[in-house]
């Protein structure tokens, strides 16, 4: 999180307080690069290459990607609903609706699974509608208040302009407070805020529209603690494919024997090659490949490998046998206990910034004409994207039946949509 004194914009935003919260945000891309190249599976080899002629594969397992696609499904993978019937809370459920907000949600957990945070910009549309759009995370921040309020102050986000080639020709910043968007221009980097601004226009928000999702306390990625263990594995397994592959030119050690060109001219090797035998003079002579023998140690060593990957991220290994199907209800929300508490955790950091965007609709439907939205009479729930067992929730529901009305018991049978039954 990058801070600074409120004080500092009590004369507006300098340049030299903008470009110097520029270059602490850019100080942290060199980690978010990472993240980035192990999710796509990018990670340049970092071991040294093996001699020449012997197999060299590189091997990258998709760990990341793996542990990111569960943990951002499991927290937005079921669209999050927003519960209210006070006024003005419809207009902002179709303003929703019609911005796909759940689309942006999906891809803002999936960010933030991965960096550690998402951001999200509101803009104003052609027709003069609220849409929220995602922006890269390296080139997107938020600056807050240092005082225990951690107010956010400001936001910027950055990047190339480019030509018809796609090369870069400049670079622009657009600075967001609670109320205008400026916007700069300049050749590089180094001077991109320090210069005059080349336009400022309202945004009629009300609030700051740069917006950052958390993943934790720390905005780390879910995958960030356990790097470490995925690069252990991958040397593993290279070091298992590679020795297998060279298994097929291991030496060939012979004793007691001399190998000699036939009668056809073919050399030992030849002659090994093409009739896969070897003649040998009496049984004090004999043959055999040197190999590297790897023994069980390895199998084993890859197995838990593997097992703290899962376990320190959190994040259950879904095809274990012990997630078969025929488990109880209760049994698998105790496998996935680990994963339900980080959830939470995330969670709460989401709740928070969702609330922001929340203040920035309702204020900009308000500003159009439209009934003052009461921000605190919303409900936002969370829905986990877990298989549900319909015959354990069926016979849930007839032993209650009788005792909880109708309406509720209905309520919950995943299998019906629509209306539920009123209460008899």
């Amino acid at each position: 999180m990058i801070t600074r004194d409120r004080a500092l914009l009590q004369n507006g935003l300098s340049g030299r307080l903008l470009q110097g919260c520029l270059h602490e945000h850019l100080r942290q891309t060199e980690r978010l690069n990472r993240l980035r190249d192990a999710y796509l599976l990018l990670t340049a080899p970092g071991r040294p290459a093996r001699a020449e002629g012997l197999p060299d594969h590189r091997l990258h397992h998709a760990f990341v990607r793996s542990i990111v696609t569960i943990a951002s499904s499991y927290l937005a993978g079921s669209a999050v609903t927003y519960q209210g019937d006070g006024p003005g809370a419809e207009e902002v459920r179709r303003a929703y609706r019609q911005a796909n907000v759940a689309g942006v949600d999906i891809e803002l957990a999936r960010q933030a699974s991965l960096y550690g945070k998402g951001v999200e910009v509101i803009y104003i549309d052609r027709q003069a509608a609220p849409r929220s759009a995602v922006l890269d995370p390296r080139c997107a921040f938020v600056v807050y208040a240092d005082d225990a309020s951690s107010d956010p102050l400001f936001g910027i986000h950055f990047h190339p302009i480019t030509d018809e080639n796609g090369s870069p020709r400049g670079y622009e910043a657009d600075v967001y407070t609670d109320s205008e968007r400026i916007t700069y221009r300049a050749a590089g980097y180094a001077t991109l805020l320090r210069g005059a601004p080349v336009s400022r226009c309202p945004h009629y928000f009300g609030h700051l529209p740069l917006i950052e999702y958390w993943n934790n306390e720390e905005e780390t990625g879910d995958a960030e603690a356990v790097l470490s263990l995925i690069d252990a594995y991958d040397a593993l397994e290279e070091s298992r494919v590679n020795d297998q592959e060279q298994l097929v030119d291991a030496l060939l050690i012979v004793y007691g024997a001399r190998l000699e060109t036939d009668e056809r001219g073919r050399t030992p090797a030849q002659q090994l090659r093409q009739d896969k035998l070897l003649y040998l003079p009496d049984r004090d002579a004999g043959a055999q490949y040197l190999v590297k023998q790897s023994g069980a140690g390895a199998e084993e060593l890859r197995r838990a490998l593997e097992k703290d990957i899962h376990k320190f991220s959190m994040i259950p290994d879904l095809s274990d046998d012990q997630f078969a199907g025929n488990v109880s209800g209760v049994a698998m929300k105790y496998k996935l206990l680990g994963l339900e508490q980080l959830t939470r955790l995330k969670e709460r950091w989401f709740r928070e910034a969702l609330q922001e965007r929340l203040r920035c609709y309702a204020h900009f439907l308000a500003v159009k004409g439209g009934r003052a939205l009461d921000e605190t009479g919303i409900r936002i729930t969370f829905a986990r994207a877990l298989p549900e067992s319909a015959l354990e929730t069926a016979q849930m529901v007839k032993t209650l039946e009788g005792m909880v009305p109708d309406s509720i018991l209905l309520s919950q049978l995943p299998f019906l949509d629509g209306d539920k039954p009123e209460k008899k």
